[in-house]
């Protein structure tokens, strides 16, 4: 049955490409983008699947279990708009446009000089024979630089402008995952293509990895009542542990300086790190900005763009002066 799942995947992929991509590109004389195209037409896909999985299985438990019910979800729709444009790959081409130059630069120079970012399987070569266990290594490590990632848009004023937009959202629902500035999504994209080039992802693994991390991040934003038990919550970011990292505010002697549990997948790492907030509760999400907040901008995309990039310039300028 996943054998005829994979051969119908392909075929539709390939018809895709054949029937709706290619003419156009050849048109406009860019035949040379057929192979990434290929590669897109496939993450288009996992994100119809990945929309219809998170649909079919978190909007149930949002209707039956919330942790809130809202008379008005017109705030939500603009999460859902931000969702399309991420999962169908609008906004990942226009990432893979601006970085694609650069990417490729940086690739020619490391193969002129002779220098090839190391795999795992080099280092240990019986995950050569093992896949899945190559997968998970791999997702740990790109999980722990995402943490990072995390943590640093919290901590830099100048990404804080851009990230508190994701931040800003009081009815957070398993749509707020994709709610991100476009330049926050651009510097995102960066950082784990470039962490995924430098351990040496094989192509197999990439997008592979990138679906794993975004149904977890779905998980983690739904608004249901949903614990993983006393263990789960430390093996997992689950819904409960990721509320609090999108809590107004911390308990009183429990505030950390930018924020608590950063982790994308892995707990751990915020425990590691001193950034973990274990709580029984489920707080009020959102920020003390009263702008942003307002319903001129929850639930407008251009208002909430033009946001970021006023805050952005604001916290440049006043690290300069």
């Amino acid at each position: 049955m996943f054998q005829d799942f994979l051969d119908a995947f392909v075929l539709t992929q390939g018809w895709l490409l054949d029937q709706v991509v290619q003419p156009p590109l050849l048109a406009l004389g860019l035949g040379s983008l057929l192979e990434p195209a290929f590669d897109g037409v496939e993450f288009f896909l996992y994100g119809v699947l990945q929309l219809g999985v998170a649909y079919l299985l978190l909007r149930p438990l949002e209707y039956f279990r919330p942790v809130e019910r809202w008379p008005d979800r017109k705030a939500v729709r603009v999460d859902v708009l931000y969702t399309f444009l991420d999962r169908l790959g609008i906004v990942p081409l226009a990432v893979f446009a601006l970085l694609s130059p650069f990417t490729l630069s940086l690739e020619g120079w490391l193969r002129f000089h002779d220098v090839i970012p190391p795999q795992l399987e080099d280092a240990l070569p019986f995950l050569e024979t093992r896949p899945l266990v190559a997968f998970f290594v791999y997702l740990v490590i790109l999980d722990f630089f995402e943490y990072w990632r995390h943590r640093l848009s919290h901590t830099f004023r100048w990404w804080w402008a851009l990230h508190v937009i994701h931040h800003s959202q009081r009815q957070m629902s398993l749509w707020t995952d994709s709610r991100n500035h476009l330049l926050d999504d651009l510097i995102g994209g960066a950082w784990f293509a470039l962490i995924a080039l430098f351990i040496g992802v094989p192509p197999g693994h990439f997008i592979g990895l990138m679906v794993a991390i975004r149904i977890v991040e779905n998980l983690s934003h739904v608004n249901a009542r949903l614990s993983f038990g006393w263990l789960g919550e430390r093996l997992l970011v689950s819904p409960r542990y990721h509320r609090w990292h999108h809590a107004v505010d911390l308990p009183e002697g429990r505030q950390f300086r930018h924020g608590c549990n950063f982790a994308i997948l892995f707990p751990i790492w915020d425990r590691l790190f001193g950034t973990q907030h274990l709580a029984s509760g489920l707080p009020p999400t959102g920020v003390h900005s009263p702008a942003l907040a307002s319903p001129a901008r929850a639930d407008h995309f251009w208002a909430q763009q033009k946001d970021g990039i006023a805050g952005l310039i604001k916290a440049l300028r006043a690290t300069t002066e």
